[in-house]
């Protein structure tokens, strides 16, 4: 498997994937994989694709998580779990394929690999950093600090640096879409982007995001410098 905190393969798990692959499915630009609260009987590898995870409160309000790209697990959070739900609903950005894997099958397999536990222990530890450092952005910096965090997490996984030094975001986005990842509004996300474009910290062609000026964004949020396999967006 290619894990989800690294793009290099691991040949032991890749061809574990593909051994306890049932099928590969396609899914539509805009479909969901899963949702929450639904019962876990599958986990999925994305094989080509980008894929949302995301959470709904009660009042409505939209709160994005991850977005995931190929290489990555989704649906694992219900594994080794009593009466397993997902946690999250996952939806496809873009046309994805994806491994489909038999929830059971997985556990079974992990218990007996060692090779293949020894994978999870060490995803599941990165994917716990990579959770704790996105709500200490929130609750220490508010609304503002978890934009500047998210831009700096979305440079870090999709961005395509350019000769000048600026950073190019490879992703379609809405201020919608960066407010439901800040659990802001998106009238607030309008407003801090406007502030960056003023200030020259940014620029936006369409929904295509340039970051100028990221160590103005680091220093906002005293960045401890956390590697790019921490400090993502997936």
């Amino acid at each position: 498997m290619t894990s989800a905190y690294t793009l290099s393969p691991s040949t032991v798990t890749l061809q574990t994937i593909f051994d306890l692959a049932d099928t590969v499915r396609k899914i539509e630009r805009g479909s969901c994989i899963f949702h929450e609260g639904q019962k876990s009987t599958e986990i999925f590898y994305i094989k080509s694709g980008i894929v949302r995870l995301s959470k709904q409160s009660i009042d409505g309000q939209q709160l994005n998580l991850r977005m995931c790209k190929t290489g990555d697990l989704i649906g694992e959070l219900t594994l080794f779990t009593n009466n397993p739900h997902y946690f999250l609903t996952a939806e496809a950005v873009t046309p994805v394929e994806v491994y489909v894997l038999n929830r059971e099958t997985i556990e079974e397999a992990v218990s007996s690999n060692s090779a293949l536990a020894k994978e999870f222990i060490i995803w599941f530890n990165t994917h716990f950093q990579k959770t704790h450092t996105k709500f200490r952005d929130l609750m220490l910096f508010g609304k503002k600090g978890a934009l500047y965090s998210t831009l700096i997490r979305m440079s870090n996984t999709y961005g395509i640096p350019q000769s000048n030094g600026s950073i190019v975001i490879d992703l379609q986005l809405t201020n919608q879409d960066l407010a439901n990842f800040c659990g802001s509004t998106r009238e607030s996300v309008n407003r801090f982007l406007s502030s960056l474009k003023s200030d020259g910290v940014i620029s936006i062609s369409g929904s295509s995001i340039t970051i100028h000026n990221i160590n103005y964004l680091r220093r906002e949020i005293q960045c401890e410098g956390c590697s790019k396999e921490i400090c993502c967006i997936d």
